[in-house]
């Protein structure tokens, strides 16, 4: 490859940069300008936690379940979010044949992915499993 392809891709990433933080200075400052003005008064200097108001003081003993059980959720929502990437390459590997090339230089074929994906929804299981047995997910 030549350098005059790298300085073009080089000036393309410096003039997309230079755009973004021109029009996000420009944001900020007609949002400054144009923007209302900031009131202050008891209501909105009050503290909040998550969206919250605060009903009691520091030493109040706050119930956290729904929390756990919301970051509980998440944390499984984004482990079965990590199975989109590989349904298409396993298919493709069931289906025609091919072979999935690894960092180490070596192929994987459908038995290797297959196995793979079941080794770590045995892991998902057995965090499940885990947490259901600690009564995390009891409702009382």
């Amino acid at each position: 490859m030549s350098s005059s392809r790298f300085e073009v891709t080089y000036l393309a990433i410096g003039f997309t940069i230079a755009l973004v933080a021109s029009v996000t200075g420009a944001m900020l400052v007609l949002a400054h300008l144009v923007g209302p003005k900031h009131r202050h008064g008891p209501v909105k200097d009050s503290p909040y936690e998550s969206g919250m108001p605060v009903a009691a003081g520091a030493d109040h003993r706050m119930y956290i379940r729904f929390y756990f059980f919301a970051v509980l959720f998440l944390l499984f929502d984004v482990e079965v979010v990590l199975l989109w990437p590989w349904v298409p390459l396993f298919y493709e590997s069931a289906m025609h044949g091919t072979t999935v090339p690894l960092e180490s230089g070596e192929l994987a074929g459908k038995g290797f992915l297959l196995l793979g994906m079941l080794l770590f929804l045995a892991l998902l299981l057995f965090g499940l499993i885990y947490e259901w047995m600690k009564g995390a997910l009891r409702w009382e």
